[in-house]
Parts: structure tokens; sequence; C-alpha cells
């Protein structure tokens, strides 16, 4: 499976781009928002890519970060979800947006993508809501950081199974702080999310970032 690639922008369309890797033209289906944050033509770029495989079909999504795959491919297993669909969503809400949408059950902020109705966003927030700490760890860590241009003389296609980013780390330290960061992502105030996570910490010391992101969203629910 093609996992990234690396080469010259060729042209832009409205919802892809063709990108020249030492010669060979891979066009490449991006969200709105991934597509803006692409070079101008004749530059050097880096995409994260998800192939889509079918009988009649074999079709590339290109993604600034293993997060923004992650989401598209958990997307794509909800039903009534397909790849435009999915796109549509990252690119109306973002990635922090389409995590903190999930979280907090917003079905409502689904909606703002174009072809997602009332019950498509529902049944994604009810089949994705638990899956969101996993997603929000990986943000807050270092598979969040979007891919560095390609040099003009390094085009290169590098093949890697899909959903490569490493687990999150044991270090208590380290889950803290990306917990914490994933918590600033979807809004609440730097000293109630880090009373949140302190609290996390202290009931659970072994806990890794999605864990301590869990137990801390719990804590900071509203009581009622």
């Amino acid at each position: 499976m093609i996992g990234r690639l690396a080469g010259r922008v060729d042209y832009r369309a409205e919802d892809h781009v063709l990108i020249d890797v030492r010669g060979v033209g891979y066009l490449v289906y991006c969200s709105d928002r991934t597509l803006q944050a692409l070079p101008g033509v004749g530059e050097h770029t880096a995409l994260y890519t998800d192939l889509l495989v079918r009988e009649d079909l074999l079709q590339l999504f290109g993604f600034t970060s293993l997060v923004e795959k992650e989401w598209h491919r958990l997307l794509m297993g909800v039903q009534g979800i397909g790849a435009k669909a999915s796109l549509a969503i990252l690119g109306a809400l973002g990635v922090e947006g389409v995590s903190r949408a999930i979280n907090l059950g917003d079905w409502n902020a689904l909606k703002a993508a174009k072809g997602v109705g009332p019950k498509t966003a529902q049944r994604v927030v009810n089949e994705l809501k638990d899956k969101a700490p996993q997603v929000m760890a990986m943000g807050a860590g270092a598979a969040s950081a979007p891919l560095a241009a390609a040099p003009a003389d390094m085009d290169e296609v590098i093949e890697t199974p899909a959903a490569t980013a490493p687990p999150p780390p044991r270090a208590s330290q380290s889950a803290q702080a990306e917990a914490l960061s994933a918590l600033s992502n979807l809004g609440y105030a730097p000293g109630e999310a880090a009373s949140a996570v302190a609290q996390a910490a202290s009931d659970d010391p072994e806990a890794e970032t999605p864990a301590l992101i869990r137990s801390a969203l719990k804590l900071l629910a509203p009581q009622g």
C-alpha cells in the first residue's frame, strides 16, 4: 500500500492534486483544508496517503498528518460515510474540530459538512466516541506534526502500512503533557485541564495518554 508520497505539485484541481514523483504522476484527493495547506504548482510537498481499492477503482487520498489520516480511516468505517463525506467532514471541521465534536457528542457540528445529514452525524458520534481519546493522543504527540516539503532532488514514494503511528508513551510526565495538549485543543481552559489531568494521573500513575484523556474528560464532564 502507498502510505506516503513526496514530490512536485504538477497541478491543482478543485478536489485533488497531481504530484509528480520521479516522472510518475499520482492523483491525490484531499479535503479543502489539506488542499489549502499545500504549496503552489511547481513546488515540492509530501502527503500521507490512503489507497481505496475497489473492483473498478483505485483512488489515493492525501493528508498532512497521520491524525487526519486516522480520522479518515475511522470515518470511512461508519455506515453512510464514504470517502467524499469523510473529506467533507475533515474539510469543514479540521482534525481538532472532528475530535471535539465526536468527543462532546456534538453531532450538529458534523452536519456542517456537505452531504452529512442528522442521522448519519448521530451515527458517527455514537460509533466513534469511544475511539476519540486514542486519536487525540496521536494528535498530542509527534505523530500530528505536518510533513515537511520534500527537497527538489529527493522525490520519493515510500510504501508503509496504514495507521503506522507509534503507540503512546508510557512515561507518566510525557503522557500527562500529551493529555494536557489534547484537552487544550478541545478548548478547555489550561487550569481546569491541568487539574483534571493531574487528578487522573494521581488515580492511575501508570496510565498511558489515551487513558489519561478519557479519565480527565470524565472529570471535566458537567455534573448533573
